[in-house]
Order: C-alpha cells, then sequence, then structure tokens
C-alpha cells in the first residue's frame, strides 16, 4: 500500500511539474494553430474579422503569381538542398570514419557551420557571391579579369546561391548523424567484405548505404521541414531579389501578414505550409512509431 501512495504521489508531482510546458502547448501552439486556420477562412484584411469566405483565401493563393513564383523556387531549392546535403554529409562521414589524425577537430569544423543562424550564413554568403568585393572581385584582382561569378544578382542563377549556402550550413549536421550510423555497423561485417575482396565502393553501395536507412531518413526529414521553413536565409542574402527570383513561401506570409495587409492571404499561406510539414514529418512518425514496435517484439 505504501509503494501505491508513492507511486501516485510521484505522478502527481511529475504531472504538475509539466502542466506549465502543456498549458503552453495547448494555448500557444495549437490554439494559435488553430486560431490561423479559422482566419484563412474568413474575409480579413488588416485586421481579423469572423466573415467565413469558406477556402475563397485558398483560391486567391492558388491564383497568384507571386506565390506560385515562391512555390517553385522552394521545389527547385528544396530538391537541389536535400540531395546535395545528403551526399556532402554523407562523403564527410565516410571521410571521418577512416579513422583520419585530427578526428575530433575535422569534425567540429564540419560541424561549426550548423551552429551559426541563417541570417549569419546568409550574410557571410552574400559578402563572398556579391560582385563587388566577393570571390568575383578576388579572382580578377589574381590576374583574371574576365571572371564572372555574379550568380547572386542573376534572376536566373540567384536560386542556387541560396542552394550553396544552406548546403554549407547544413552539411554538417547530416555528417553527425550518419557518421553515429557508421560507428554502429558491426565490424564484423566490414572483415566479411575485405575476405570476399569486395571493393569498398561496392560495400558501400550494396551493405553499409541500406544499413543506414534509418539515418537518412532521420537527416532527410529534418532537412525538409527546414526547407518549407526557409526564410532569414533568403532575406539576409537577397531579400527576395532580384525582383522576386529568391521569393520563398515563409516570405510571402512575412510580407503579406506585416507589410500588405492581408491577413486572410497570409494565413492561407501558412495553413498550406503546415500541411506541407504534416504531410512530410507524419509519415516519418508512423513510420518510427512501427520501427519501435518491431524492435520491441
Amino acid at each position: 500500500m505504501p509503494l501505491v501512495r508513492h507511486r501516485t504521489a510521484s505522478r502527481l508531482a511529475a504531472g504538475l511539474a509539466l502542466s506549465p510546458a502543456l498549458l503552453v502547448l495547448v494555448v500557444v501552439y495549437l490554439g494559435c494553430t488553430a486560431w490561423t486556420v479559422w482566419i484563412s477562412l474568413t474575409s480579413s484584411r488588416m485586421l481579423p474579422n469572423s466573415t467565413f469566405v469558406g477556402l475563397r483565401q485558398y483560391a486567391s493563393l492558388m491564383g497568384n503569381e507571386r506565390w506560385q513564383v515562391s512555390v517553385a523556387n522552394l521545389a527547385v531549392f528544396g530538391s537541389l538542398f536535400l540531395i546535395a546535403s545528403l551526399a556532402l554529409g554523407f562523403l564527410l562521414a565516410v571521410a571521418i570514419d577512416q579513422r583520419v589524425r585530427a578526428e575530433n577537430t575535422l569534425r567540429s569544423i564540419f560541424l561549426y557551420p550548423y551552429s551559426m543562424s541563417f541570417i549569419v550564413t546568409g550574410l557571410v554568403w552574400q559578402w563572398l557571391l556579391n560582385p563587388g568585393f566577393g570571390i568575383e572581385k578576388m579572382v580578377r584582382d589574381l590576374g583574371f579579369p574576365s571572371f564572372r561569378f555574379d550568380w547572386i544578382v542573376r534572376q536566373d542563377m540567384v536560386i542556387y546561391t541560396l542552394v550553396f549556402a544552406a548546403v554549407w550550413h547544413a552539411a554538417g549536421l547530416v555528417m553527425a548523424i550518419m557518421l553515429a550510423g557508421l560507428r554502429g555497423i558491426d565490424e564484423d561485417i566490414w572483415k566479411a567484405a575485405r575476405i570476399d575482396g569486395l571493393p569498398p565502393w561496392r560495400v558501400y553501395l550494396s551493405i553499409v548505404i541500406p544499413m543506414l536507412g534509418a539515418s537518412f531518413a532521420t537527416a532527410a526529414v529534418l532537412l525538409a521541414t527546414s526547407v518549407v521553413r526557409l526564410y532569414d536565409l533568403s532575406v539576409a542574402m537577397t531579400n527576395g531579389g532580384p525582383g522576386v527570383a529568391s521569393e520563398v513561401p515563409a516570405k510571402f506570409v512575412m510580407d503579406h501578414l506585416f507589410e500588405r495587409g492581408n491577413l486572410g492571404l497570409a494565413t492561407a499561406a501558412a495553413t498550406s505550409m503546415l500541411i506541407t510539414v504534416a504531410a512530410v514529418v507524419a509519415p516519418w512518425l508512423v513510420w518510427q512509431s512501427r520501427r519501435t514496435r518491431r524492435a520491441q517484439a
């Protein structure tokens, strides 16, 4: 009986300790999310109102040319960013896994960019890519006056400069995830591969990469959610320019929310982004849950 009372008291104390966080979750996150969805179904402009208009804001959003450009930019950015980050992060992890000298130093160097905010990353790459005093000017000063690297001011190439900066920022995170996966592979597998005479590239391609499926999935989900939320990097590097050539959905939301005074359209765009994130995260959560249940069975 005393043991039961002790457990009940412990659970009650734990519940009381977690109640402020639970209150914040319900009020701030779930409450604000529900309010955003509701406002997207009204005719709100500068200030919110309760005039229900159904999906009219979403129809207006889908026909908005600036939104279409933003989504197209995000699709290009997201696909290139995911592929490049996963590939570069995996290659860095493979290189460090060879028990190289100064391994701890190299890990810290590669992971360091991820410790910085996207604002700092964006400003650094803006300086590097600025034709007036960045890489282009440095190479020209070295004796190559015809060298051009002005992608950041070209509408057809500026989105790729965001990819460069984002990959530089995120590759270290992927490296850390992949390195943890590589260190978890049984050494006997490598010994068996060497005995069979398999070349290293074949071992990685046919054995190691399939075994790192969970690591790839985790890294891909983390990167994909950051793609949908992309805002500060675009603002810091190009502010969506030239024109709207590097516009992204999050910037579209912020501009219509605070500058253009179109609350209904902004919340419709935000809700669309939320649905996209949920579509990415939900399958991963289900897969992780099933994987955990199989491991416990």
